[in-house]
């Protein structure tokens, strides 16, 4: 299966420029754990709950005085519509994520979380297995 058959094409997006008051509003707008940051249309990091709970914590600084450009996680971790959920997971897993923004070229084209691989977990599983017997009949017309 690949990125683009498992990915999530409604990809919140907030400006680098943004405060973490509006990108926290904005994230809870729309039911979302984190976005994507943007700097003149292209991604650039991503914002997470996680990182507006940190910047919170050290700072007494009201959220609306707190840049996003400065508290995000870059560079964005990012992979290919082409690519295999399989290389998606291994990078995840490799690098500890929970998501990778999906771009084609310099374009943001979508979002695979942990979430969607698992709601794709019954699709996967009968890909593995359809692709296992097919081994299995290649193997045997050696």
């Amino acid at each position: 299966m690949l990125v683009r058959e498992a990915m999530s094409t409604d990809v919140v997006t907030v400006n680098s420029d943004a405060d973490l008051r509006s990108a926290a509003k904005t994230m809870l707008q729309h039911g979302v754990g984190s976005a994507i940051v943007t700097h003149q249309s292209n991604p650039v990091g991503i914002i997470t709950e996680t990182d507006a709970l940190k910047a919170g914590a050290v700072t007494n600084r009201p959220f609306a005085k707190i840049p996003v450009r400065k508290i995000m996680s870059h560079p964005l971790r990012t992979t290919r519509p082409t690519a295999t959920v399989r290389a998606a997971v291994s990078k995840m897993q490799g690098e500890s994520l929970k998501k990778l923004a999906v771009v084609d070229g310099m374009d943001l084209v979508g979002i695979i979380t942990i979430t969607d691989i698992i709601r794709n977990h019954e699709t996967l599983l009968k890909h593995a297995v359809s692709l296992d017997q097919h081994r299995s009949r290649w193997e045997s017309d050696r």
